[in-house]
């Protein structure tokens, strides 16, 4: 049985470019999904051989197109649900404990690890990058410390910053 020479990858256009379907982030090139023309000997040498790129068929752009619906949805329902989530967040207040001086000044200080922390602890799925702060909490007393769930939801938590019951006297 002979072998079956490789389909060749050929452009319908007279000026080279091949239409592809990016199946990964390619830097300089397109997104994920994004259909991008390129020239012939990169799409045959580097992007289709290694996986990253296939032909742009009718199919495979109806494929994609489904895809981009179903995440679309998904995308809606979890925006929903950290919205749900910054609510309860802002009726809800961290207190933290930290060695301080009789004036009221911390020896080390509260940075957004500590507040993540904590509210990690009472079951909320807050990163540290999440967090905003402008500077570490050097002092005792309430703090309003932003959080940035998602780039369209934003809350407030109050944190309390308290002594440690050994450096009261």
């Amino acid at each position: 049985m002979p072998l079956k020479r490789k389909e060749r990858v050929r452009s319908a256009d007279r000026r080279g470019g091949i239409e592809l379907l990016l199946t990964e982030h390619i830097e300089n090139v397109g997104e994920q999904g994004q259909i991008v023309k390129v020239k012939p000997g990169y799409a045959r040498n580097y992007l289709l051989p290694l996986g990253l790129a296939t032909v742009a068929t009718e199919a495979n752009k109806a494929m994609v197109k489904r895809h981009r619906e179903r995440q679309d949805q998904v995308a809606v329902a979890k925006l929903k649900a950290l919205k749900q989530v910054g609510e309860k967040i802002r009726d809800y207040s961290v207190t933290l404990e930290a060695n301080a001086t009789d004036e009221g000044h911390l020896y080390g200080s509260i940075g957004a690890p500590e507040i993540s922390k904590a509210l990690k602890a009472a079951n909320y799925a807050v990163e540290i990058d999440m967090v905003r702060l402008e500077g570490a909490l050097k002092e005792l007393g309430m703090y309003t410390v932003k959080l940035q769930l998602h780039p369209e939801v934003n809350t407030e938590v109050k944190v309390w910053v308290v002594p440690t019951a050994s450096s009261i006297r």
